[in-house]
């Protein structure tokens, strides 16, 4: 059996999370990367590395397929994968770990019931459902405090323009979940709101790393910049 070192929770509870993600995506796209997959379905302090164990034992088990075209591995969902992610959120000692649950995880988990016509339980129906006080809930508002946030920073820490990325992910605590705060900063990036720049500084800490953005590409992301 793989190793799952260094993945936070019991075997059941990451692989039912790992399942649920693919489902997710799946809903909103017609084929999934074998490294975006890893990417949303890792935490805080894990490293992707430490899923290619998860997926080669979901594969053999046959709970997902890999197919690889132009070196570009893309995983799905089967049907058996289907069945073993709803006994696995049906199972009483699945539940989710720590404050690492997103609004996203929660509301695929809700969609998934809603689609397969079982009865919701309870338990989901909490509030970790309902969004907190403060919490940044669209992209939109994620922009805007995040823009306001840079400057703040940049001014009160004499940063010259290169804020870490750590530091605004600290900031807005809880308010985001770890998932939308990765997705999100990206696409700020892809709009060219924000430069994010690869290396680290002098010093920095494997927390601060971990609280950065790590891209297959471009490996660490530390610091946020804008455009001139």
């Amino acid at each position: 059996m793989a190793s799952t070192t260094g993945i936070q929770g019991t075997p059941l509870q990451v692989k039912t999370r790992v399942l649920l993600t693919l489902w997710a995506m799946e809903q909103d796209r017609e084929e999934v990367k074998k490294s975006e997959l890893i990417q949303k379905s890792k935490r805080s302090r894990e490293k992707a590395g430490d899923y290619k164990g998860i997926l080669q034992e979901l594969l053999e088990a046959g709970a997902i397929a890999i197919v690889t075209e132009n070196r570009v591995a893309k995983v799905s969902l089967t049907e058996k994968g289907k069945q073993i992610l709803g006994e696995g959120l049906k199972n009483p000692e699945f539940s989710f770990e720590g404050n690492q649950v997103g609004s996203k995880v929660v509301n695929a988990v809700l969609d998934w019931y809603r689609q397969s016509d079982a009865n919701v339980p309870t338990a989901l129906v909490t509030e970790k459902v309902e969004a907190k006080e403060g919490a940044i809930a669209s992209y939109e508002d994620f922009q805007s405090k995040v823009l306001a946030l840079f400057e703040k920073l940049d001014i009160g820490y004499n940063y010259s323009g290169l804020v870490p990325i750590w530091h605004l992910r600290r900031e807005l605590g809880e308010a985001v979940g770890r998932e939308e705060f990765n997705e999100w900063i990206m696409e700020m990036q892809a709009q060219k709101l924000f430069y994010l720049q690869s290396g680290e500084a002098r010093g920095a800490t494997d927390d601060q790393k971990q609280d950065s953005i790590t891209s297959e590409v471009r490996g660490l992301l530390f610091y946020a910049s804008q455009p001139s």
